[in-house]
C-alpha cells in the first residue's frame, strides 16, 4: 500500500512541479525577453563581417569629427517642369532644415537636364548611432519638405532608406506573431478536430517562443550574437512549426498509449519513451544543421544559426516538458469529443499512404525515375531567377525613400544620385583625391571631414546607383586606391554580394558533411543516409526553380535576395532530414523484426506517412506566413522553404525515398549487419494499423 501511495503521490506532483519550474524560468527571462527588439540591426553594414571594406568606412566615419552622418536626398519634381515657384518653395524648405538641424555643410540644389527635378543632397551627423535619433531627423525633414499642386517631394538616400527599414521590420513582430498562431490554431483544429486540444500545444508554443526572445536576448549580451529582423522572425517560424510538430509526434502517441494505458500519467510516461528519442534525434540534426552558419562570414547568417537553435531547443524543451505535464493534469476529457476510452480500438480507414506506398512498391524503378524527371525539370526553373536584389527593390510595398530614388534615377539617368565613400589616411588626400577623379567612371569627388588620422572623400559616379557601371567604378577604386577604404550604400550592397558567395562555398560542404554523418551514426549505415541528404538536395533544388518561375512573372520582384541559397538550403536539408529520420527509423525497426526491405519499407510509410503529413503541412504553413510580410527577402525565403517542405512531404519522403529503399532492398543499411542479413519467408502481412494522428490525409 505504501508503494502505491508514493506512486500516485508522484502522479499528482511530478506535473505541477513541470508548471512550478515553468513558472520560474519565466520569470527570470520575462526582463530579457521584451529587450530583443531594441538589440536588432537591420542596417545593410550591420550585416556585413569586420573585415569588410564598407564596414571600415563605418567605423572610421564614426570616429571623424561629428561621426557617423545621416545622409539623405530631398527630392523636388513636377511633371511639366519645375516653376519659379517651386524652386522658391524648394530653397525656403531646405533653409528651414538647416536653421532646425546641424548640418555637414550647406546643402546645393543640383537640377536636372530636363528641369523637371532639383535635389538637395542633405547630411547631419546629429543622430550619430542612434537608430531613434536617426528616424526622428528623417521625420523631421520629410514633415519639412512637403509639396502639393502638383509639385511632389520624397526624402530618399541611406538614412532615409534605413528609417523605412527599420520601420517595416519593427512592423513585423505583431503580425508575424498572430499569423503564425493563427496558421497554426486552424491546421490544429482540422488536425485534432477537438475544440479544445489545439489550444494546449499553441499556448505552448508561445510560451516557447516568448523563452527564446529571452534566450536569445541573453546570447547577444553575453557572446555578440548577431541580431535582426529577419533571423527572430525565423527563430518565431521555427518555434510555431518545430513546436508544432513535435506536439503532433507526442499527442499521437500518447493518444495511442490512453487506450493501452488506464492513467494519463502512466499513459504519457510510455508516450514519452516511444517518440521521445526519435524527437531528440530529428531536433539534434536540425540544429546541428543551423548551427553550421557560424561558419559564414555574414553577420546576419552566422548570427541566425545560434537564433534558430534556440528556436528549436526552446520549442523541444517546451513540447517534452510543459505539453505533458498540462495534457497529464487534464486528463482525457482534452480530446473531447473524440475521447480515446481505455481498452477501445480506435476505428480502422484505409490510409491515403498505403495506396501511395502500394504505387512505389509495384515499380519502384519507375517512381524514382519519373520523380527525379520531375525534380530535375522544376530545378531548371532556377535559371530564370532574377539578378541579384537591390536595396530599393527590398519593400513589397513603395516607402518614400524608394520613390525618391525611382525619380532620381529617371531624372538623372547620365550621372550619380549616391555617395561612395572613400577613406583615405591623411597625409595621403592630395594624392588619393587626384587619383579618385583619374579615375574612369567617376563624375566628381570632394574633400570632406578630417579627424584621427583619416580623410573622407565623397564621390559621385557617372552610372546611377547600384547599376553595373557604378559597380565597375566601385572595383576600380578599390583596385587603385590601395591603402583607402571605399564604401557606401552600394558598396555594402557589393560586399553583400560577394561574403554570401563565399559563405555558399564554406557553408554547403559543412551542413552536407555534418548531416551525413549523424544520419551515419544514427541509422548505422553509409547508403541511407546519402540517399536522405540526395533528396533534400533535389528539393532544394527544385523549390528555387518554383521561385525562378514566379519571383519575376508572378510576384513582380526585380531580385533574388544574395543570401536565399544558402539560407534556404541550410533550412530545407535540415528540415527535410528531420523527416527522413522518422521514415528511415521505422523502417530499420520493421528490418530488424526480420520484414524484408519491401514490406519494412511500406510499413514504414503507412505508420509515419499520416504524422509526417500533418507535421510538413504544419511547418509549410508555418513559412508561408512570411510570404505574407512586407520585405522580399522575407516573401522569397518563406516560398521556397515552404514549397521544399511541401515537395519533401508529398512526393520525396512518400514515393522517392520509399522507391529508393524498395529497389535497393537491403544494401540500404550497407555497411551495417541489416546489410549481410538474409532475405527469410516473406512475414505475414501486418493488421492494418490506425493512422498515428487523428486526421485522414487524402
Amino acid at each position: 500500500m505504501g508503494a502505491v501511495r508514493t506512486s500516485t503521490r508522484r502522479r499528482r506532483a511530478v506535473p505541477w512541479l513541470v508548471l512550478g519550474l515553468w513558472i520560474a524560468v519565466l520569470a527570470i527571462a520575462s526582463p530579457f525577453a521584451s529587450k530583443l527588439a531594441d538589440v536588432q540591426r537591420d542596417r545593410a553594414v550591420d550585416y556585413l563581417p569586420a573585415s569588410a571594406d564598407s564596414t571600415q568606412v563605418a567605423k572610421i566615419q564614426d570616429r571623424l569629427p561629428g561621426g557617423e552622418a545621416t545622409e539623405m536626398v530631398v527630392v523636388y519634381h513636377r511633371d511639366g517642369g519645375l516653376t519659379a515657384a517651386d524652386r522658391a518653395t524648394a530653397a525656403e524648405q531646405i533653409g528651414r532644415i538647416a536653421g532646425r538641424h546641424e548640418l555637414t555643410g550647406e546643402p546645393r540644389g543640383v537640377p536636372s537636364k530636363d528641369g523637371t527635378t532639383l535635389m538637395y543632397p542633405v547630411a547631419s551627423t546629429e543622430p550619430g548611432q542612434d537608430e531613434d535619433k536617426r528616424d526622428a531627423l528623417v521625420g523631421d525633414v520629410r514633415d519639412v519638405a512637403e509639396g502639393g499642386d502638383g509639385l511632389s517631394v520624397d526624402v530618399g538616400g541611406e538614412g532615409a532608406l534605413a528609417t523605412d527599414a527599420s520601420e517595416v521590420y519593427n512592423s513585423l513582430d505583431g503580425p508575424l506573431l498572430y499569423t503564425t498562431a493563427g496558421v497554426v490554431a486552424l491546421l490544429l483544429i482540422l488536425i485534432y478536430r477537438s475544440p479544445f486540444l489545439w489550444l494546449v500545444p499553441l499556448a505552448v508554443a508561445g510560451i516557447a517562443d516568448y523563452l527564446s526572445m529571452g534566450v536569445a536576448y541573453g546570447l547577444n549580451q553575453q557572446f555578440g550574437t548577431s541580431v535582426s529582423g529577419q533571423s527572430s522572425g525565423i527563430m518565431t517560424i521555427l518555434v510555431f512549426g518545430a513546436g508544432t510538430d513535435y506536439a503532433l509526434l507526442l499527442v499521437s502517441r500518447y493518444r495511442e498509449e490512453l487506450r493501452r494505458i488506464e492513467r494519463p500519467y502512466d499513459a504519457m510516461v510510455a508516450a514519452l519513451k516511444g517518440c521521445g528519442p526519435a524527437v531528440l534525434a530529428s531536433s539534434g540534426t536540425v540544429a546541428a544543421g543551423l548551427l553550421c552558419l557560424l561558419a559564414a562570414d555574414l553577420n546576419s547568417s552566422r548570427g541566425m544559426g545560434p537564433l534558430g537553435t534556440v528556436g528549436v531547443l526552446c520549442a523541444l524543451f517546451a513540447m517534452l516538458t510543459l505539453l505533458p505535464a498540462i495534457l497529464v493534469l487534464l486528463g482525457r476529457r482534452v480530446f473531447w469529443p473524440l475521447v480515446p476510452r481505455h481498452g477501445s480500438t480506435p476505428k480502422a480507414r484505409r490510409s491515403l499512404f498505403t495506396a501511395m506506398g502500394g504505387s512505389a512498391g509495384r515499380r519502384p524503378l519507375t517512381v524514382l525515375a519519373g520523380g527525379a524527371v520531375l525534380l530535375g525539370a522544376l530545378a531548371l526553373g532556377a535559371l530564370g531567377l532574377p539578378g541579384s536584389l537591390k536595396q530599393e527593390d527590398s519593400f513589397t510595398s513603395k516607402p518614400d525613400a524608394v520613390a525618391a530614388m525611382e525619380t532620381l534615377a529617371k531624372a538623372y539617368p547620365e550621372r550619380g544620385t549616391q555617395p561612395i565613400a572613400v577613406i583615405t589616411p591623411q597625409g595621403r588626400a592630395d594624392e588619393t583625391l587626384a587619383s579618385i577623379r583619374g579615375t574612369r567612371g567617376v563624375d566628381s569627388a570632394r574633400e570632406g571631414r578630417t579627424g584621427d588620422g583619416w580623410t573622407e572623400i565623397s564621390v559621385l559616379a557617372t552610372a546611377p546607383p547600384q547599376s553595373a557601371g557604378e559597380s565597375a567604378t566601385i572595383e576600380a577604386l578599390r583596385e587603385r586606391l590601395d591603402g583607402s577604404y571605399v564604401g557606401g550604400p552600394s558598396a555594402e550592397q557589393i560586399d553583400l554580394k560577394d561574403t554570401n558567395a563565399r559563405d555558399r562555398l564554406v557553408v554547403v560542404p559543412i551542413v552536407l558533411l555534418s548531416v551525413l554523418l549523424i544520419l551515419a551514426a544514427l541509422l548505422r549505415s553509409l547508403v541511407a543516409p546519402l540517399i536522405l541528404v540526395a533528396a533534400v538536395v533535389a528539393v532544394w533544388g527544385a523549390a528555387l526553380g518554383v521561385g525562378g518561375l514566379v519571383f519575376g512573372p508572378v510576384f513582380g520582384f526585380e531580385g533574388t535576395d544574395p543570401g536565399l541559397g544558402l539560407l534556404s538550403f541550410v533550412f530545407l536539408v535540415a528540415l527535410g532530414v528531420d523527416y527522413g529520420i522518422f521514415l528511415m527509423h521505422r523502417m530499420r525497426e520493421e528490418s530488424l523484426k526480420g520484414a524484408e526491405p519491401a514490406s519494412a519499407a511500406l510499413t514504414a510509410l503507412r505508420t509515419t506517412g499520416g504524422v509526417i503529413a500533418s507535421a510538413g503541412l504544419v511547418l509549410a504553413a508555418t513559412f508561408a506566413v512570411l510570404t505574407n510580410m512586407p520585405l522580399v527577402p522575407l516573401v522569397e525565403l518563406g516560398f521556397v522553404i515552404a514549397v521544399g517542405v511541401l515537395l519533401d512531404t508529398f512526393l520525396v519522403r512518400t514515393y522517392l525515398v520509399t522507391s529508393a529503399s524498395v529497389a535497393l532492398g537491403r544494401r540500404v543499411w550497407w555497411p551495417g549487419r541489416l546489410s549481410r542479413q538474409p532475405d527469410g519467408p516473406r512475414p505475414p502481412v501486418p493488421p492494418k494499423e490506425p493512422e498515428p494522428v487523428a486526421v485522414s490525409v487524402s
